[in-house]
């Protein structure tokens, strides 16, 4: 121990020698480790976390998977009667509930506004084990009775009921129907446990499905989730599941009865995590290359500091200092640098993820899970000790390995090079080129990306474009009447206002992210031999919408108000809809219902017109079928699946094109909204642009980031080879001062030394290369429309790498060229 504490004050006194190397390595260090634990704490708090309910390896996800169905990455869900079946008929759930995510209109506590919540059922609490905080949770006789009872998040009783004890047996306006308040659940509570930060549920409320639900069989727009008896397996209860789909297939209505489904279950915490994966992964490769490069780059720097102590290093071992007493000081040195860089490499973790979780992707789910806790401070100290031992491992093995005799020579009037190691700082400099180069080429290939994408035409005129969401509360308009009043109110209202080219409003906003498909059946399409289900995606509209979202029209006409309830049913369809089921014929005229084949009580409906592909989920998204109805005849086009009191046209998004910018339109889009409902609260109320960037947010996160990790790691790359090249040419000073002296000019010099450096950035470039095409093949579900072996990219990256090298060389080169003989040769 005495030895150990005689090491650390010898090194802390020889780094007080050495500010600026000090400063320099605790810096790197700490940007190296910095990154890589704020990296590891999104990986920590995403993917590694346990989720935060007890039991969480028992705990499943239960969904339907639909013969012919292209999920395209979404998780499927179950039907409503489905959820029934599968809760009473299987045996491998010790419970078993269902859910579905939704909003409400919140008033009565201040001004109204739309929340995320979560329809229950009574087995869901059951399910996650998790006791409230306050209260209790609903029973499965509330449930059942469709009693109107909520529990609330912790952080809806924290802001909005500000932390009240008695909150129980207090009521709360949703779409303006009481609901008691029975509990409140703990400050970790979670669930849904939805991507992104905007669609957390601030309260729940029973499932109590309505007659219309439980007729529905063609909406699988429920989700259970369930906990396994002990010792049963998912591939167990998964078995145990099929007897109840058949069961549930054998009820299916005639319309559905060629229907096949099949029944999934997987660990709960796959399927919450399953997409944000790839991203993950591809952080934390690009933070450890980066961390890599410091690491390289600090080892160089500290064999030539052991090359320049080495006389120092030569006299102890003549004194009788033994080699591992020399290694172990040099190891206790190069750890306490590694110590101060993990402490400031911590601390800018800490900034760095309180100022920059708000602006992680909307598809990273569990989001307020990521933090700096023990878990990642313990992955930091072992951080600290795995650079410290990698930093410092060859220069103290080199120290420790000190020829005496040689040393001691070096130190004459030679004009020998003065180092055995200038192979080693050279290869680590080739090395941290080559990972350099292959981050370099990755952010190429998502820049390269993220400008297609930004190219692309999504089909509509997103300039000038205002829109916003509304929901009209059933309590208040529960007849057809209350919301053809207010729908019709609201759009001549808004179509009266200076400058208000066009409006309307439409079920599904396009480039948003709305993923709602329906099968469809067109008139006298023969399928292929084992083709899927006709999928679209089905969209009511209502006012001048296409005008107003500035989607071309291709042939035929657009809908009119003479399109009501009572007149022809019509539809408009896309390009890649006529195309497909229609090839090189006029769609107009065509026919096509709701429903699959079977669904023979369904109308036709006459395809009238035929607009351009828009983009319906985001840019980076193919256009796929589309087809548009009137809200006015959403009922009669539905046919048997209509029920009786089935109400259209309550929510939708309001599309308006002005004269002047949109963010000049809000105020009077609220006030008009405000004046036939002043409870009626607007949500999501931004333009079209904004929307867009949105959706292109995640790609831009991911593009920016990479590229911040490939410009750190060029710059370390750079500052490596900077050091190798500069003490390279120090050492060389006599053999260019002879050079010079019998005649050489100071431009073949300047060549020489840019020589050595030239050879050091091929090697570097040429092995750089060679791995990014094997690097880069883990790249695909990050790119659009670009081959991830793409040899513009590499040989840009590789080019750049080079003359980036070469001009790092420059100023070492110039120096070496000035010098001045006489000077230069008295000097040894």
């Amino acid at each position: 121990m005495r030895s150990l504490l005689q090491d650390c004050r010898y090194a802390l006194r020889h780094l007080r020698r050495s500010p600026g190397f000090t400063l320099a390595a605790v810096l790197t260090l700490a940007v190296g480790i910095g990154a890589t634990t704020a990296v590891f704490s999104i990986v920590e708090g995403v993917l590694l976390r346990p989720l935060p309910f007890p039991g969480q390896s028992r705990l499943v996800a239960l969904a339907d998977i639909v013969e012919g169905v292209d999920y395209g990455g979404d998780a499927p869900g179950v039907t409503a009667p489905g959820t029934r079946v599968y809760m009473r008929d299987t045996s491998a759930f010790s419970s078993l509930g269902s859910y579905q995510p939704t909003t409400y209109e919140l008033s009565g506590l201040g001004d109204p506004m739309q929340i995320g919540a979560a329809r229950l059922s009574a087995g869901v609490f059951p399910v996650l084990a998790v006791p409230p905080l306050i209260g209790r949770v609903f029973t499965q006789q509330e449930d059942d009775l469709t009693v109107p009872v909520t529990v609330l998040s912790y952080q809806m009783w924290r802001s909005r009921f500000h932390g009240d004890a008695n909150v129980v047996g207090k009521k709360v306006l949703l779409d303006r129907k009481p609901y008691e308040i029975i509990g409140v659940m703990p400050r970790d509570f979670e669930f849904p446990l939805v991507p992104g930060q905007l669609n957390r549920s601030e309260l729940w409320v029973p499932m109590s499905l309505t007659p219309d639900e439980l007729q529905g069989q063609g909406g699988w727009a429920f989700y259970m989730v369930g906990r396994l008896k002990p010792g049963v397996t998912p591939a167990q209860a998964q078995q145990d599941a099929a007897g109840a789909a058949r069961e549930i297939m054998r009820n299916f209505p005639p319309a559905l009865s060629r229907r096949r489904i099949h029944p999934l279950v997987e660990p709960l915490g796959e399927s919450t995590v399953a997409q944000a994966r790839p991203l993950i992964r591809t952080l934390f490769f690009s933070v450890t290359v980066v961390l890599f490069i410091a690491c390289a780059n600090l080892a160089g720097l500290l064999l030539l500091r052991v090359t320049r102590r080495s006389r120092e290093v030569s006299v102890r071992l003549a004194l009788g200092a033994s080699g591992a007493a020399v290694m172990r000081q040099s190891l206790v040195e190069v750890l306490l640098l590694s110590m101060g860089g993990g402490l400031a490499g911590l601390g800018l973790a800490w900034v760095a993820l309180r100022a920059g979780v708000s602006f992680l992707p909307e598809t990273l789910p569990r989001v307020s899970s990521i933090g700096i806790d023990w878990q990642v401070v313990a992955f930091a100290s072992g951080l600290v000790v795995a650079t410290a031992l990698l930093c410092g491992l060859i220069p103290a093995l080199a120290a420790a390995h000190t020829n005496v005799n040689e040393a001691l020579k070096e130190g004459g009037r030679t004009g020998s090079p003065g180092s055995g190691y200038a192979r080693v700082r050279s290869v680590l400099v080739i090395a941290e080129l080559a990972v350099a180069l292959v981050l370099l080429t990755c952010s190429g290939l998502l820049l390269r990306s993220f400008e297609k994408v930004r190219s692309v035409n999504l089909g509509l005129r997103i300039d000038h474009m205002l829109t916003a969401h509304y929901n009209l509360p059933r309590q208040q308009y529960g007849t057809q009447a209350a919301i053809d009043s207010f729908n019709l109110s609201l759009l001549s209202k808004l179509q009266a206002l200076p400058g208000v080219r066009a409006v309307g409003v439409t079920s599904l906003l396009p480039v948003a992210g709305q993923d709602v498909r329906a099968t469809f059946t067109p008139e006298g399409y023969v399928p292929p031999q084992g083709s899927g289900l006709n999928l679209a995606w089905a969209t009511q509209v209502m006012g001048d919408y296409f005008r107003a979202a500035g989607i071309p029209l291709l042939r035929g006409r657009a809908f009119s108000p003479d399109d009501d309830a009572h007149a022809p049913l019509v539809a408009i369809v896309n390009h890649t809809l006529a195309q497909h089921y229609w090839p090189g014929q006029d769609p107009i005229g065509k026919r096509l219902h709701r429903g699959p084949t079977e669904a023979t009580t369904i109308p036709w409906v006459t395809v009238v017109g035929e607009i351009g592909d828009v983009k319906e989920l985001a840019a980076d998204v193919p256009a796929t079928n589309q087809v548009y109805f009137p809200f006015s005849q959403a009922k009669a086009d539905a046919g048997s699946f209509a029920t009786p009191d089935m109400l259209v046209g309550n929510g939708g998004s309001v599309v308006l094109r002005s004269s002047q910018l949109p963010e000049q339109m809000i105020g009077a889009l609220r006030n008009v909204a405000g004046y036939i409902d002043p409870q009626l609260p607007l949500t999501q109320v931004e333009s079209m642009e904004a929307i867009v960037e949105e959706g292109q947010a995640p790609r831009r996160f991911n593009t920016a980031l990479i590229s911040s990790f490939a410009a750190a790691a060029v710059l370390l790359a750079l500052l490596g080879i900077y050091s190798v090249i500069a003490y390279s040419a120090v050492q060389r000073t006599q053999e260019m001062a002879i050079r010079l002296a019998l005649g050489s000019q100071r431009s073949g010099v300047m060549r020489l030394i840019l020589a050595s450096s030239a050879r050091l950035g091929l090697l570097g470039c040429a092995i750089g290369g060679i791995t990014a095409l094997f690097a880069t093949r883990f790249l695909p579900s990050l790119l659009f429309e670009v081959d991830p072996l793409d040899p513009g990219v590499i040989m840009l990256a590789a080019i750049s790498i080079f003359l980036l090298g070469l001009a790092a060389s420059v100023i070492p080169a110039y120096r070496a060229a000035r010098v001045e003989p006489v000077d230069a040769l008295r000097s040894q």
